[in-house]
């Protein structure tokens, strides 16, 4: 993994949500919880008002490339609960928690499952909800 990792900014909004979150879930049943609890600790966190355009923020849908491979994928990133459905990433896996927080023509260094990394590149925001005027509620989803 890469020694520096690039600034993220997160939504006041999600930080509460991502919060309460993880005080539901548990370690064993969801590895990924410690990623992103380090990913909140060093994010900036912004009124969702101020949340830049450019940013993954939670059930934003996102054009980013491996740039290893150059294959580009188009994910939105969800809550567990609505995970496992096409085209969505949870939070809580490894590549989900990378991408929350990161601005167009960003990388990050991810490792892969099966050992190695992945680097990622950030191409678009397609669909950001504070971008597009979306209300969001403060009502925590289930995990799966």
């Amino acid at each position: 993994m890469q020694n520096t990792q690039p600034d993220i900014v997160v939504s006041e909004h999600d930080a509460e949500m991502l919060d309460e979150l993880l005080a539901k879930v548990s370690l064993k049943d969801f590895p990924g919880k410690a990623n992103l609890e380090k990913e909140l600790d060093r994010a900036s966190i912004v009124p969702s008002a101020k949340i830049p355009a450019n940013v993954v923020t939670m059930n934003s849908k996102v054009r980013f490339k491996d740039t290893t491979s150059e294959k580009s994928f188009i994910m939105t990133l969800v809550y567990p609960k609505n995970a496992g459905q096409e085209g969505t990433i949870s939070v809580l896996a490894p590549v989900g928690s990378a991408l929350l927080g990161l601005s167009v023509g960003q990388n990050i260094s991810w490792p892969k499952p099966a050992g190695g990394e992945v680097q990622m590149m950030i191409e678009e925001i397609l669909y950001q909800p504070e971008r597009d005027g979306a209300k969001q509620t403060l009502d925590v989803p289930e995990p799966k």
